[in-house]
């Protein structure tokens, strides 16, 4: 089997992606398992945590490539890692107050009582050691492999790396009593068995392709093949949801038309009465005057005609208002009429693609400023070529579901947590709630809630208007 240092060298010297995605391969396993048990069991996160330790890996494969082991650094990065997106998980629901559902989760088997009281503090326990101790207790228990296997990635012969890998296992012992966990004398068994579980199928070939596009070396080719992990049944069920859709669609749109609208009309009538007003008075000083000569008689008889088609328009306004009226007792009566809810599977379906499909435009969009000075997009025409075939993986959602949000904006560590992209039209949630999904410039992607389908609070909190020279 060719060392991990070789196959990272061959990445770092020639880019080889074949080499790179044998890592991922590899320790893929090793890495998800982790990153599962330091997220609580977020299939969906753990997943961008593995992203996040290859994407770094690819980065640093220079200066890594020196290495003889990869399993410390791996686990160590998945660590730190995690404990950033659960801290960003936990201020984004402390923000929200509300639980934001999880759309997939991990089924695997019952795992014996020792292994419940484990898992919740392994990570942390294991970091608690010395980096040989730690080495040494991946290599046999986590990796599984043989005293003699250990001993030649440590540099020991095999019966040092037995009393290492005891020594280690010992002061691991001791780290679950300080914690208040009583350690069996079958620990390593329990963390040979459990602690490395099987990620999904796929995952290693979508998180090498966006491993290598995120470190700035993947290719067109490298965009399209990403999220080819997600497999879902279409057909029936796409039109299904379509078919529940189209009510609220039509429902929402129909409340934002009528809000615009009112506004202009009102911003209307506040002008015409203030020019009504106006040219009142001039009339009436006018009509004082007993004699006029041919200039003010001349400017009166224009007033006088300003006046009537003034007049003319406040009609006219009149008459917008009481259909404007008329459009929202409608849109009143709508609401009191039933509406069908989507069902829990037409909901997450709907909810899951649209993510993955935000998540490939945002990809595009990432790409596209690496190339254009930082600067993100304007339009969808401009990243049409990294976009290319996205529907085929996302159950039909194509760019068009989505709009620029601060379009043109530069693409910086300053601007991270500003929204760039959403959802064209919410959607409604089984509960009667709307939902929409937003895209944020360091490329994650979040669904807001809303009771009354208005999310203004949200976007202006994490929008900004671009600079001028932007």
């Amino acid at each position: 089997m060719t060392p991990d240092r070789e196959l990272l060298r061959r990445y770092a010297e020639i880019r080889s992606e074949d080499a790179f995605a044998e890592l991922v391969q590899r320790h893929l396993n090793f890495v998800y398992s982790a990153a599962l048990r330091q997220v609580n069991g977020d299939a969906h996160l753990a997943q961008d945590v593995a992203q996040t330790v290859f994407t770094d890996l690819a980065r640093k494969a220079h200066s890594l490539a020196r290495r003889d082991v990869l399993t410390g650094w791996l686990y160590t990065s998945a660590h730190f890692a995690a404990t950033k997106i659960v801290r960003t998980e936990q201020r984004r629901h402390a923000r929200e107050q509300e639980a934001h559902h999880m759309c997939e989760t991990l089924h695997t088997p019952a795992p014996e009582p020792d292994w419940n009281k484990l898992r919740p503090v392994l990570d942390e326990a294991m970091h608690q050691l010395k980096e040989a101790d730690r080495e040494a207790i991946l290599l046999r228990y986590f990796e599984n492999r043989q005293f003699a296997e250990v001993g030649a990635k440590l540099g020991l012969n095999e019966n040092a790396a037995r009393m290492r890998v005891e020594r280690a296992l010992e002061k691991l012992r001791a780290v679950f009593l300080r914690r208040g966990v009583a350690a069996t004398a079958t620990l390593a068994s329990i963390i040979s068995a459990n602690a490395v579980q099987l990620a999904p199928a796929g995952l290693a070939a979508t998180l090498a392709s966006a491993s290598l596009a995120g470190a700035g070396t993947g290719t067109t080719l490298t965009l399209l093949k990403l999220m080819t992990a997600t497999k879902l049944k279409l057909g029936i069920s796409a039109l299904v949801v379509a078919g529940a859709t189209t009510a609220f669609v039509v429902q929402h749109q129909a409340q934002e038309n009528l809000r615009t609208q009112n506004e202009s009309l009102t911003q209307q009538l506040t002008q015409l009465k203030t020019d009504n007003e106006s040219l009142s008075n001039r009339l009436a000083a006018a009509g004082d005057t007993k004699s006029l000569s041919d200039v003010k008689l001349n400017e009166l008889m224009k007033l006088r005609g300003e006046v009537g088609v003034l007049r003319r328009q406040v009609g006219a306004l009149g008459k917008l208002q009481e259909q404007n009226q008329q459009l929202r007792n409608e849109v009143m009566a709508a609401h009191q009429e039933p509406v069908q809810l989507p069902t829990q599977g037409q909901y997450e379906w709907h909810q899951t693609n649209t993510m993955n499909a935000a998540k490939l435009v945002l990809l595009g969009m990432l790409l596209f400023s690496g190339d254009n000075h930082d600067q993100f997009p304007t339009n969808f025409s401009q990243i049409s070529d990294l976009t290319k075939g996205m529907t085929n993986q996302t159950g039909g959602i194509g760019t068009g579901g989505f709009e620029f949000l601060n379009a043109g904006l530069a693409a910086s560590n300053q601007n991270a947590n500003r929204t760039i992209l959403r959802e064209r039209i919410p959607f409604r949630t089984t509960v009667g709630k709307w939902a929409r999904i937003y895209g944020f410039g360091d490329g994650h992607v979040e669904e807001q809630i809303s009771e009354d389908g208005n999310f203004d609070a949200f976007e202006q909190k994490y929008m900004v208007s671009p600079p001028p020279n932007q």
